[in-house]
């Protein structure tokens, strides 16, 4: 019997990469179609939000090196590639199939005539007889349902990285707290893993896991563009001219000496290497550009009225009142 066709798209075309894209790659298209779809700039908009959650799937398995491995062999069904392969191994010993790998569960299925579902027919009786006995008397550790739970945090927090102490509900009534680490450089729609906190298995396996969906607030001064940081800096107008030094803030809560140079211009931007948002991988950050905001002086003095009067007649001003 032939396989029922899935209705899930690929996790690649999903995102719109090569199948052999680069981590990089992934990222960077994951955020950009984020940021188009993301409920907030798509309010009550179904359509939108059912893409945003397909985009996120997609990712949270194309980012992780391991899931993407059995993603690529196994399709959707990768969550089950251990139990069937251990399965496997055990009804038939390492040599099962003489060799022979398959890039779909399914086409194992359709080699013992399954029923048109994953693990129906034969092949679910490979795997240890169909049923919740059959499960159970195996000891199958079939997960419980993975569960999401949104998260907001500022970006400082996403910088610097965070904890969450967070409240877990039990069955014997009684919460559970457990804390949960925020790894820095998270931006808006991560998904932090916290292992085993999903919902319970049917079958008395281990339970799924909890996936936390990171929603960075917006800053009042700091402007995030992937992991590149962008702030206005007032920058006096004699500095502007001749040039010299200003403060920066920092999201660590310090300040940075910034060089303007002489004659620089309303709304230059100026770049400072590697003082950005650190890369989620863990290795390097991004930049910090400086937009200079030149700032007029106000309540001038007699002195500096006859300064810029002087100015304004060396650069051929017009129409300059005395």
């Amino acid at each position: 019997m032939g396989k029922v066709a899935s209705t899930r798209r690929d996790y690649y075309e999903v995102l719109g990469v090569k199948k052999g894209a680069l981590e990089k790659e992934i990222r960077q298209a994951y955020r950009k179609l984020a940021r188009k779809y993301h409920p907030d700039v798509n309010p009550n908009d179904k359509t939108a939000e059912a893409r945003f959650k397909e985009l996120s799937e997609a990712y949270e398995v194309l980012s992780d090196k391991d899931k993407r491995g059995k993603y690529d062999r196994y399709g959707h069904d990768w969550q089950l590639a251990d139990q069937a392969e251990a399965a496997r191994a055990q009804r038939f010993g390492s040599g099962a199939f003489h060799g022979q790998t398959y890039a779909d569960l399914s086409e194992l299925e359709d080699l013992f005539g399954g029923g048109g579902t994953s693990f129906g027919g034969i092949f679910g009786d490979i795997l240890g007889r169909t049923g919740a006995r059959g499960r159970r008397a195996r000891g199958d550790a079939i997960p419980g349902q993975d569960i999401e739970q949104p998260l907001a945090i500022t970006l400082e927090e996403a910088y610097a990285g965070t904890s969450r102490i967070l409240s877990m509900p039990t069955s014997e009534g009684a919460p559970r707290r457990i804390e949960v680490r925020i790894p820095p450089g998270v931006y808006e729609g991560s998904r932090v893993r916290v292992a085993s906190e999903g919902g319970p298995s049917p079958f008395g396996g281990p339970k799924g896991d909890l996936y936390l969906v990171v929603s960075v607030a917006p800053h009042a001064a700091f402007q995030r563009v992937e992991d590149d940081l962008h702030v206005k800096v007032p920058v006096p107008l004699h500095i502007a001219a001749l040039g010299g030094e200003v403060e920066i803030p920092t999201l660590k809560g310090t300040k940075l000496a910034l060089r303007v140079p002489p004659e620089t211009q309303n709304g230059r931007k100026i770049r400072l290497a590697n003082q950005g948002m650190p890369h989620l991988s863990g290795s390097g950050s991004g930049d910090l550009y400086a937009e200079a905001s030149v700032v007029l002086p106000t309540h001038l003095s007699d002195e500096e009225r006859s300064l810029f009067r002087r100015l304004a007649e060396l650069r051929q001003g017009i129409g300059v009142t005395k």
